[in-house]
């Protein structure tokens, strides 16, 4: 068993929320906004081959997080681009990340069903 895997992937995915926090804290935006800025950040650093170098050194630190559902985005749009052509950079993020978004979709539901949501007020 490799600890400093765990170590590392704390590391990674603590500072991500770190600057999340930091950014809620000293900045005027909002949560959905740096939502936003995590997600694009992670397509970027994805695009530019930036990102898998930390993955490979955090693994689910990295991953887990916003930034590694980006860089998800980012290497689905690569990988359909190369197959299909331009119709790929509509296409491959979306099929990327298809898992993802539909088990979000499904436990989303499933859980309103269940806790019935309403107004605290």
């Amino acid at each position: 068993m490799d600890v400093m895997m765990y170590i590392r992937a704390f590391a990674v995915g603590g500072l991500l929320c770190a600057v999340g926090q930091v950014l809620v804290d000293l900045t005027k935006l909002t949560p959905a906004r740096i939502l936003t800025l995590y997600v694009v950040t992670g397509v970027l650093l994805g695009a530019l081959g930036l990102y898998e170098p930390i993955v490979k050194w955090a693994g689910a630190g990295a991953t887990v997080p916003l930034t590694g559902f980006g860089n998800n985005l980012a290497k689905g749009v690569k990988k359909a681009v190369e197959e299909r052509g331009l119709i790929g950079a509509f296409t491959g993020g979306f099929t990327a990340a298809a898992g993802g978004i539909g088990a979000a979709v499904f436990f989303g539901y499933l859980v309103s069903v269940i806790f019935k949501p309403g107004d605290k007020s």
